[in-house]
């Protein structure tokens, strides 16, 4: 793992105490370790260059677990600059953004009590078991209500899982997370490393998945994080139409360096075991397998072959998929891919990608366009209903109603409805049995179950004051209902791969 040999960790060396510093910076003229040990001194404490690894190394004596550092880099041709460690385990918010000294060589400082859940994850892995997710971002939950009280919220509706947006460490709130800078912390927002391991214990045991966003698609251009590391973009491309993501402020990662592809896999293995995690969503999946995603042409490279497949991004899919579901048996690795990519959860050996489930985003789009036709026109696009059904065993599937369905004037999945107040509710109900019936796991972002009126926003909490209006309540009520008789009946999963599992009735 790389975070095992990158970092800070505490030492010994020749009976003295301290912290040894190891970074991947290869086009670097030189690294410094500052902190306020040194009051951020670049001049002070200069990282050896290991030979050509492009790997720099120093120990500083006298350091400890807690220390803040980072590191000062000299770039060719563009001055010097500071980064936050790349495999930080913490990143300090106050006073000044900064990595933390931790060493996960010590004894865990939290003690796990979810043995029998581990054990159980792994003797039924492959099983057909039902998958019902709640989508939720911890970090607004957490504004207005508790741990404890998602957990116990969860449970009582009927969830098999919970899936949070991303929980790595972020700055940019506009982002909600997806713009990661730790891709081995916990977010500050969260209540740090150990409130995180044991709201995931405590889901367990009350029988509940976790599953976590995590987007290794593309990393921001904050000046701490990864972007232009070294001076010549180490995580990214050095050419401009491969590095920047038309769309958004971002920078692909570049999946034909190993070091890159290893930090990566090292991030997810991370989460798995050190953090017990069920699975991971892994973000934005289209934009990793296409050169010319969201591009114009012209302004994108072609791979060896003159195509548009990221050849490495595929390789690298594989790789992945193999080694964490077979380390962690019971693990979803679920793709937020939205085209029709051939075998995303397909085995890698007959040249499948290797997830476990895929996002629907074919059937979210064709179920929500229809559900907003006044009932007066729908008769002219039932194939909205239908046409899912024609490529619904084609993957292992998921029906997502996600928060990217109710943000950025999208509408709330209540206001999406037509009609009158009443009929909204009516067409909402009969949306939701429609999805509990058809084949594919179910996902639900928080706030839709009861009716949320506005879209989501990151920014305030949910209207959860609408239920003591007796419509948004019964909407609750109807849903959990759903919950229990898709998880209670065999005939509502079990075969949902395949066709013997579903029959059309006239």
């Amino acid at each position: 793992n790389a975070a095992h040999i990158f970092g800070a960790h505490e030492r010994t060396v020749n009976g003295v105490k301290g912290v040894l510093f190891n970074v991947w910076a290869p086009k670097a003229l030189s690294v410094s370790v500052v902190g306020e040990f040194n009051k951020y001194d670049g001049r002070v404490h200069l990282m050896e260059r290991i030979e050509d690894t492009g790997v720099f190394e120093l120990f500083i004596p006298g350091l400890a677990a807690g220390c803040g550092y980072m590191y000062e880099i000299k770039r060719q041709g563009k001055g010097t600059t500071r980064k936050l460690d790349p495999v930080s385990r913490q990143i300090s918010s106050v006073p000044i953004t900064a990595s933390v000294v931790s060493d996960e060589n010590m004894p865990d400082s939290y003690a796990w009590n979810d043995g029998l859940w581990m054990i159980k994850r792994k003797k039924e892995a492959g099983k057909k078991k039902p998958v019902t997710v709640y989508e939720v971002s911890l970090t607004d939950w957490l504004k207005e209500k508790s741990a404890d009280e998602l957990v116990d919220f969860v449970k009582q509706e009927g969830y098999t899982h919970v899936c949070f947006l991303p929980v790595a460490e972020y700055l940019n709130e506009e982002m909600n997370g997806y713009s990661t800078l730790g891709y081995f912390a916990v977010t500050h927002r969260t209540g740090g490393s150990d409130a995180f391991k044991k709201l995931v214990d405590d889901c367990h045991n009350a029988g509940i998945g976790v599953i976590i966003d995590w987007n290794g698609a593309y990393f921001g251009t904050e000046v701490k994080g990864l972007y232009d590391f070294d001076g010549a973009d180490a995580y990214g491309y050095l050419k401009p139409s491969l590095e920047k993501h038309p769309e958004w402020d971002v920078v692909t990662f570049d999946y034909k360096k190993g070091a890159v592809r290893s930090f990566l896999l090292s991030s997810v293995l991370m989460w798995l075991n050190d953090y017990h995690i069920d699975g991971i969503r892994i973000d934005g999946v289209a934009s990793m397998l296409y050169l010319d995603y969201g591009k114009q042409p012209g302004t994108w490279t072609p791979n060896m072959y003159g195509g548009n497949e990221n050849l490495e991004a595929v390789e690298f899919f594989k790789h992945l998929n193999s080694v964490t579901t077979g380390r962690n048996p019971g693990a979803l690795m679920i793709a937020e891919e939205s085209t029709a990519w051939p075998k995303v959860t397909g085995k890698p050996e007959d040249d499948g990608l290797g997830f476990s489930l895929k996002w629907n985003m074919g059937w979210m789009h064709d179920f929500t366009e229809y559900m907003k036709l006044d009932p007066y026109f729908r008769k002219g696009d039932h194939y909205g209903m239908t046409f899912a059904l024609t490529y619904a065993y084609s993957e292992n599937y998921i029906l997502v109603l996600s928060h990217d369905e109710v943000v950025h004037l999208k509408c709330s999945m209540l206001n999406k409805m037509p009609g009158l107040g009443f009929e909204k509710f009516a067409n909402l109900k009969v949306g939701y049995a429609f999805m509990m019936g058809h084949p594919g796991k179910k996902l639900l972002f928080m706030g839709q179950d009861f009716g949320q009126l506005r879209e989501w926003s990151e920014a305030r909490e949910l209207d959860w004051y609408l239920l003591a209006e007796p419509e948004h309540q019964a909407l609750q009520n109807f849903y959990r209902d759903l919950l229990h008789l898709y998880t209670h009946n065999k005939a509502m999963y079990e075969q949902d791969t395949c066709m013997e599992g579903f029959e059309w009735v006239n």
